[in-house]
Formats: C-alpha cells, sequence, structure tokens
C-alpha cells in the first residue's frame, strides 16, 4: 500500500480524549453509514463547477451502480481508485473542499442510512469513541464523519504541490491499513480491541473486523455474509436512508425492506442516481 499509516492528527482534527467506556467503535463508510460512494457522491457539482465532463459524470454514475450491485471486492475498488486518482490529478484541493463543504448536506445527508445515526448515536451516549474509517478521499470524508456525529476519521491521503493533487495516493485507508489504523488508535488511547467494536459491508475489511472482539456485518456483500455466517457474527440490515424516504412516502414499513433485500434497495438508490444525472446532464 503506498505511504506509511499516517499521525491520527494528520488526517483529522485533534485526537479526542480517550472514551469514557475505554473503548472505540469503527465504522466502514460507503454501504454502511451512507448508502453507495462517498468518492462518487459529488459528481454532479464537480461538473458544474468544470472539473469533470459529462462522459465522466455518467461514468462515475455507473461506477456508483456496479459498487452497489457487484459489491465492493477488490477488483472493483481498484477500478475506482485508478479512475478517480487520474480524474482528480490537478485539481486544487481548495477548490474541493469548498465543493463538497457547500453542497454536503444537499448531497449527502439523504444518503445517510438513519439506522447507522441511531447506531452511532448509541454508541455515543454510552461514551465509546467512534471512529470512521474509510478508503474515500479525506476531503470528502471528514466533513460526512463529522456530520454523523463521529468522534474522528481516518481516510485516503492524495499527495499535494502547489495547492494542487499530483495525482499520487500518500496513504491508502484500504484493507490491511484499516486494521492498523484501528490498532494505533487503540494503542494510543488505551483501549483494549477486545473490547472494540467494528462495522463494514465489505469481504475487504475483514482485516478491520477480524482485529476487534465485537465484529458487525452491515449489509454485507456475499462473500462477508458467508464469512460472517461461518464465524457466527451478527449481521444488520440498514435499508432506510433518507433519499429512499422522500422518494417513496410514505415510507415502506421495514419488513417491507428487509423482504426487498438490501441489494435491492441499494440498487433502487444506485438507479436514482444514475437517472438524476442523465436528466439533470
Amino acid at each position: 500500500m503506498p505511504g506509511a499509516l499516517p499521525t491520527l492528527s494528520s488526517s483529522t482534527s485533534p485526537s479526542p480524549p480517550p472514551s469514557r467506556s475505554g473503548t472505540a467503535a469503527f465504522f466502514d463508510l460507503d454501504k454502511t453509514i451512507i448508502a453507495g460512494s462517498s468518492a462518487l457522491a459529488f459528481s454532479r457539482p464537480f461538473r458544474r463547477q468544470g472539473l469533470i465532463n459529462r462522459r465522466a459524470v455518467l461514468r462515475s454514475a455507473y461506477a456508483q451502480l456496479l459498487l452497489v450491485l457487484a459489491g465492493a471486492d477488490a477488483d472493483t475498488m481498484e477500478l475506482l481508485r485508478r479512475r478517480l486518482t487520474a480524474l482528480c490529478t490537478g485539481w486544487e484541493v481548495a477548490q474541493i473542499r469548498a465543493i463538497v463543504a457547500e453542497t454536503l448536506h444537499d448531497i449527502v445527508e439523504p444518503l445517510v442510512y438513519a439506522e447507522a445515526t441511531e447506531l452511532i448515536a448509541e454508541h455515543r451516549a454510552n461514551g465509546d469513541e467512534v471512529v470512521v474509517l474509510s478508503a474515500s478521499g479525506l476531503e470528502v470524508v471528514e466533513p460526512i464523519a463529522a456530520l454523523v456525529g463521529a468522534d474522528r476519521c481516518l481516510a485516503t491521503r492524495m499527495g499535494v504541490a502547489d495547492g494542487r493533487y499530483t495525482g499520487v495516493i500518500d496513504y491508502y485507508c484500504y484493507g490491511e491499513e484499516k486494521a492498523r489504523a484501528a490498532r494505533k488508535i487503540a494503542a494510543e488511547q488505551g483501549y483494549r480491541l477486545a473490547d472494540c467494536r467494528a462495522y463494514s459491508d465489505s469481504i475487504t475489511d475483514l482485516p478491520l473486523l477480524e482485529a476487534v472482539g465485537h465484529p458487525t456485518a452491515v449489509n454485507p456483500d456475499r462473500a462477508l455474509r458467508r464469512e460472517a455466517e461461518q464465524r457466527g457474527w451478527p449481521i444488520l440490515i440498514f435499508g432506510d436512508p433518507v433519499a429512499l424516504r422522500i422518494r417513496f412516502r410514505p415510507p415502506p414499513p421495514r419488513a417491507t425492506v428487509a423482504a426487498l433485500g438490501v441489494g435491492t434497495a441499494a440498487a433502487l438508490a444506485a438507479w436514482f442516481v444514475v437517472r438524476r444525472v442523465i436528466i439533470r446532464s
């Protein structure tokens, strides 16, 4: 993986004090806290600012659909990483931060799973430190983590020169790197990993889930579901993003969402992303 694990303060606000409970809850972001990909969610405002063209927007929408239908396996993640890295080379960091800040509530809030915010609030009420670990870029992850009430986040860091992205990844918060980050936080704060919890949808986060004493699969892809069932890990299905509430009024009963399955719900959400991009492009 590119680069070394950064100091925690380099990718988030200064480290919070140890939690009152003496433990932490580690959350993946995409398809665990929000429906879909945080990295691809801002395609439309990026196009409005002239950063990408219509073709790139449609490719991003297709990539979003691919992500929710196929799951975030290693090949899919590598494909998205290469495309996004090439796409953002030369962009001004300050402009990206401004776009994300200006459009965060309109774009991200409708994608946040209500169940995720409830779970985060429960952990905070228990005195746990809530940490978001994501392979998406820091400029996108950091404000989303703050939005949902996380105490800190660690995310992928792009190389920057003269205020612009170089196209090189300084730190890739993915796979085993998430487990390393969790171990580093636990060591610094004095947490026992056996007491900590982790939540993810993807088999690529298996190292993180294995590192804690209380792993939970959320909206798991097929490989992670199989692993969770074999190991007896809890499985949670989050199927209530605000976007689906708005689109289908009144909200469908939870039983209906469960019957559809998270894959169907996610596919519907992705289709609305594609449809909206095509109509408004």
